[in-house]
């Protein structure tokens, strides 16, 4: 079993910077791909940006592609996004996920609580 803790959401204006953390605990994590994805109010949750187990291989949703970055460190179980140039429409609960590979990221098993991003216009 996974557990998965994000952390470092909050309140930014137009044009700011984030850098979200999930934190593993209970197993390792350092053979899954790890995903993040999030959910706005009234819309259905969407993908944001996965990571291969290695790090070797990253994927990125075009709303974000060139914005946000994903990273992990496997020594500390811990996987981050970057995230700079934050838009409005970018306000979101924004969630992390492990599962075996990037292409099953969608029906990951392992799931984040969540962390609330705001961005003010």
């Amino acid at each position: 079993q996974v557990q998965l803790v994000e952390s470092g959401g909050g309140l930014v204006q137009a044009g700011g910077s984030l850098r979200l953390s999930c934190a593993a605990s209970k197993r390792t994590i350092s053979t899954y791909a790890m995903g993040w994805f999030r959910q706005a109010p009234g819309k259905d949750r969407e993908f944001v940006a996965a990571i291969s187990w290695s790090g070797g291989s990253t994927r990125y949703a075009d709303s974000v592609k060139g914005r946000f970055t994903i990273s992990r460190d496997n020594a500390k179980n811990t996987g981050y996004l970057q995230m700079n140039s934050l838009k409005p429409d970018d306000t979101a609960v924004y969630y992390c996920a492990a599962s075996v590979t990037i292409a099953t990221m969608e029906a990951a098993g392992y799931w984040g609580q969540g962390t609330q991003v705001t961005v003010s216009s």
